[in-house]
């Protein structure tokens, strides 16, 4: 019976020193800078891409991992049915016509390489609906919230993290040139 507590203490042993070690030597800890503008990526008669540069910074002690990162426009039609939104999210340097996001690797801070930062671009693309044109579509647009959503991973589980950004009808129809109309 003696050898079971031993062994039973060694094991609980164990334990604890690997989760000290893992307390001392951290986890991962993405934060996502959002202060950049929108801008306009291109524009058509037939439709309008719109982005924001994201930074992803890892503050963490650990290396982070940023799998399967989307863009949700919260547009439906029972808000305005006159815009068909559809957005993408795309790493810089990166650029996919598949909308797949490939997983990419955000190291400690003060990675020597400066691999400790990550620029991701939000971006929705803006179709008119009902026959109309671009213009026309857009002069009558509503506010555009659209949630950034991604999994994270390191030390820690992997989770999904989402931030909100709100696209104002304004916005839209400042960066499209067309005067907003008031319905």
């Amino acid at each position: 019976m003696t050898v079971l507590y031993v062994i039973i203490g060694l094991i609980v042993a164990a334990v604890i020193v690997a989760k000290l070690y893992l307390c001392a030597v951290g986890k991962e800890k993405v934060v996502v800078k959002t202060d950049a503008p929108f801008v306009v990526e291109s524009q058509t008669d037939d439709s309008i891409v719109i982005s924001k540069k994201l930074t992803f910074v890892n503050e963490g002690k650990q290396c982070a991992t940023i799998m399967d990162a989307m863009v949700r426009p919260q547009l439906p039609y029972e808000q305005y049915d006159g815009v068909e939104a559809r957005g993408k999210a795309e790493r810089e340097g990166e650029p996919r016509e598949d909308d797949y996001f490939e997983a990419v690797l955000i190291q400690k801070l003060g990675d020597h390489n400066h691999e400790d930062k990550l620029n991701i671009f939000a971006k929705v693309k803006l179709t008119p609906r009902k026959g109309m044109s671009l213009k026309e579509a857009l002069s009558h647009m509503v506010d555009l919230p659209l949630d950034v959503i991604w999994m994270e991973t390191g030390r820690t589980p992997w989770h999904y993290t989402k931030v909100r950004l709100t696209l104002p009808a304004e916005e839209i129809a400042k960066l499209a040139g067309v005067e907003l109309v008031k319905d």
